[in-house]
């Protein structure tokens, strides 16, 4: 289960909507399942309209940095802007990192988080 307050949810769809048409992604941190920062990356997929991925030199000053802060990795956040809030082939091909993926549709407003590549659904609970 992933908590995040509604204000953190907010900061998420505001980067994602400022990244549209393009998928945008990042990372939620915090510890013990309470979401406590966002994290905005660029993505440099050649082909940001249907895929993303995290430049890696970025992504790695980001870990870095939450390992110094005393935070943990507990999802990475991407959106899907004209799809539904499921894991598309790609985006179980590319799963690597053992946290949950946490997808956004910009057209529907859901939020849903998955264990990738398996597919199992991990809950987000929104608060306040």
């Amino acid at each position: 289960m992933l908590r995040i307050p509604r204000d953190l949810l907010e900061q998420t769809w505001r980067h994602l909507r400022s990244e549209s048409p393009r998928e945008g992604v990042g990372l939620w941190a915090g510890r013990l399942g309470q979401v406590s920062r966002v994290i905005p990356l660029p993505n440099v997929d050649p082909k940001p309209h249907q895929n993303y991925q995290a430049d890696p030199a970025e992504l790695l000053q980001a870990l870095w940095g939450l390992e110094a802060a005393g935070l943990e990795l507990l999802a990475i956040y991407h959106s899907h802007p004209s799809g539904p809030a499921r894991p598309s082939p790609a985006d179980r091909s590319k799963a690597y990192w053992p946290v949950p993926y946490v997808i956004l549709a910009l057209e529907s407003g859901q939020v849903r988080a998955y264990r990738l590549p398996q597919g199992e659904e991990v809950g987000v609970e929104v608060e306040g």
